[in-house]
Parts: C-alpha cells; structure tokens; sequence
C-alpha cells in the first residue's frame, strides 16, 4: 500500500510539472504574439519564462528524487529491523527451551552452535551499517600500505566459505593469465578485504539453491582486476548501475525472499573509488547470472 501511495505521488507531481510547464509554454508563445513588435520587452520575456520552466523541471525533479529516496530509507529501515529482529526472536527462544526443560548434551550443544550462528548475523549486520558510515572518510596516508591482493581474495574466499559451510567447487579460484605482473595494490588492507567479503557474500547470497560462484584475479601493467562470477538470478539491464547506490534493491519478483540492507554494493563502491578503482557489473538478464568486476590500480614500487 505504501509502494503504491508513493507512486501515485511520483504520478501526481511529474504531471503537475507537466501541466506547469506547458502552461508556462503557452504564455510564453502568447506573449510572443502580443508583443513581437517590442524587441527589447520580447527578449526579456523569452528570458523570464526560460527561467520559470527550467525552475518547474528542476523543482519537479527534485520531489521526485526526494520521494524516491525516502521509500529506499524505509526499505532500508525494513531491511534493518528484520536482519536484527529475526536472530533475537531466534536466540531468545533457544534461551528458554534451555531455561524451561532438560535438554541432552548433543542438543544443548546445537543450540548453542545456532546462537552463536544468530550472533554472527547479528554482528555483521551492525559492522555493515558502520562500514557504510565509515567508507565516506578519507584515507589516511600512514594507514595505506603494499597489500598483496590475490592472497588477501583467498583468505577472504577461505573465511566465506567456512562462514557459509560451503564445499570448495561451490566457491572457486581459477587462474587468471597476469602476464608476469604482481597483484599489489597499495591502499587499507582491512577496507579492501570488506570490499572482497562483500563481493563474494552478494554473489552467495543470489546464487539460488546450487551457489557456483567463480573469482578470478587479472593483472596487467596499470591494473589488478578482481571478477566474480556467479550463476544465480540474475540482474535486470536497466539496473546494473543502480545497484550500487546506498540501500538499493533490485525489485525483482525472484529476489524477494532474499533478505539485506541494500549496503553491501554500495560500500564495495565506495571502497574502490577511495583506492582509485571502480566497480562494475554485468549480467545477460534475469536468471542468467552477474559478473562483478572491481579495478584498482596496481603498485609498482
């Protein structure tokens, strides 16, 4: 119901510009008409009702915009609350099955390997806000350092697939050509190994069922590529480069059971761009999987 108010106040102000601006037009072609003998009261009146129109568009786009941005905060606000509401209600209630009967020790110690898995959940969630946060300071210098990338992806792929009890064919390295060079880059270790856990979880996340995903780390004279390539749901074309805005989701029918904050790509954004890189992503359509590549430039010291 709120998805549907919004749209229909989205409706009613692009036509309300509409309306203003071709108002405005005819005023102003009438106006023209009136005075076409009076060069100098003819010129200023083109002027003024150029800067009305330009104003109208530019107002009405801005409401838009602003709507739009408010229904992502509420998305984002949803998201929130029930990444952190559902490892609670889940905690809690191992908490008083323990409390309230006697459980066997095989038992007992299932329920303290799923709360300690609820935690984690919890944790991430949090550090990812924080994450989002902090991606938006500057770099010190004395905290950049020579960072050995192809290592640091596989101890990152090591972690995630521990993390989601993943087989090693379901999370792969395949040998890329580097052409000799070295995958060093110089920047924040710590923030670089978020940008890759990030890539790999999203990759997981939307892979569906089979998760298949396959990374590779390309170099040349200038660049270290990272690539990840899963086999999941997909991505729409016409939002390929919106997925990496602050608490965007895809609206696709097939991802609505996948749950998160809409963080993940945007703070891999951030991390690149801060290290001189940019990130990407590509994907035929729906149900055809995503490749998503981060560039960072290479050290060469």
């Amino acid at each position: 119901m709120r998805i549907t108010s919004r749209r229909k106040t989205i409706a009613f102000f692009v036509t309300l510009g509409v309306c203003l601006v071709g108002l405005a037009v005819a005023l102003n072609v009438g106006w023209i008409i009136l005075n076409w003998r009076e060069g100098v009261m003819l010129f200023l009146g083109v002027i003024f009702f150029a800067v009305l129109i330009a104003g109208m568009i530019v107002n009405t786009s801005f409401l838009v915009r602003e709507i739009r941005r408010n229904e992502q905060h509420d998305s984002f606000i949803n998201a929130v609350t029930h990444e952190l509401k559902t490892p609670i209600a889940s905690i809690r209630l191992y908490l008083e099955t323990l409390q309230s009967r006697a459980v066997d020790e095989a038992r007992r110690q299932e329920f303290y390997r799923l709360m300690l898995s609820d935690t984690d959940r919890l944790l991430g969630t949090v550090e990812q806000v924080l994450k989002a946060g902090q991606v938006a300071q500057k770099v010190a210098k004395h905290q950049r350092a020579e960072v050995e990338f192809t290592g640091l992806v596989q101890e990152c792929m090591d972690l995630v697939r521990l993390r989601h009890h993943l087989q090693p064919e379901a999370l792969r390295y395949e040998t890329a050509n580097s052409n000799g060079a070295g995958s060093v880059v110089r920047g924040n270790a710590e923030e670089l190994r978020t940008a890759v856990s990030n890539l790999l979880d999203n990759a997981i996340k939307y892979s569906g069922k089979k998760v298949d995903v396959a990374v590779r780390v390309n170099t040349d004279e200038k660049h270290v590529v990272l690539q990840v390539r899963d086999s999941g749901v997909g991505i729409p074309q016409d939002e390929l480069k919106r997925i990496f805005k602050r608490f965007y989701r895809v609206s696709s029918r097939s991802l609505a059971q996948v749950k998160g904050t809409g963080l993940g790509l945007f703070i891999v954004r951030a991390i690149a761009r801060k290290h001189g890189g940019k990130v990407f992503a590509e994907s035929a359509g729906e149900g055809q999987g995503t490749t998503v590549t981060m560039e960072l430039p290479r050290s060469v010291a």
